[in-house]
């Protein structure tokens, strides 16, 4: 916005600049951000941000997220950790070696049985492995190896 259209100019020669002879512009009349918000400013702070007070739940010292980490990945997503000329190389040939595909060098650790595997034999390297996907993977033919 330019200088010539701001409200400053039209007020150039105005003593007190649009804010008033009795109340005066002061500084900061009601506290800086936030404040007040239990006390003057109670019926803006209940009214708009209600539960912006107070606790919820239970404490839980030494929280440690390590231990429940756990990515999963979908059996009709697990061919997409490894190219599809990988694929294609080891479906031209069905009594060489099985393709490994690890899925903890991709990031996850459970392997889980939605959808569908290609009738493909594979070897699937991970740390957990849910029922479903163990019965998929040997159903094809393929080995479920676990990982520490």
């Amino acid at each position: 916005m330019p200088t010539k259209t701001r409200k400053t100019r039209k007020l150039r020669g105005h003593v007190s600049h649009g804010h008033g002879r009795v109340g005066k512009h002061r500084k900061h009349p009601g506290g800086r951000g936030n404040a007040g918000g239990m006390h003057h400013h109670r019926i803006n702070f209940d009214k708009y941000h209600p539960g912006y007070f107070g606790k919820v739940g239970m404490r839980h010292y030494h929280l440690k997220r390590n231990t429940t980490f756990c990515p999963t990945i979908n059996l009709e997503r697990l061919w997409t950790l490894v190219s599809e000329q990988t694929r294609l190389h080891y479906a031209g040939k069905p009594d060489g070696p099985a393709p490994i595909i690890d899925v903890v060098r991709s990031g996850y650790y459970k392997v889980l049985g939605k959808g569908k595997l290609p009738k493909q034999p594979v070897i699937v390297k991970a740390k957990f492995f849910s029922r479903r996907a163990e019965e998929k993977i040997k159903a094809v033919g393929g080995a479920c190896v676990l990982m520490a």
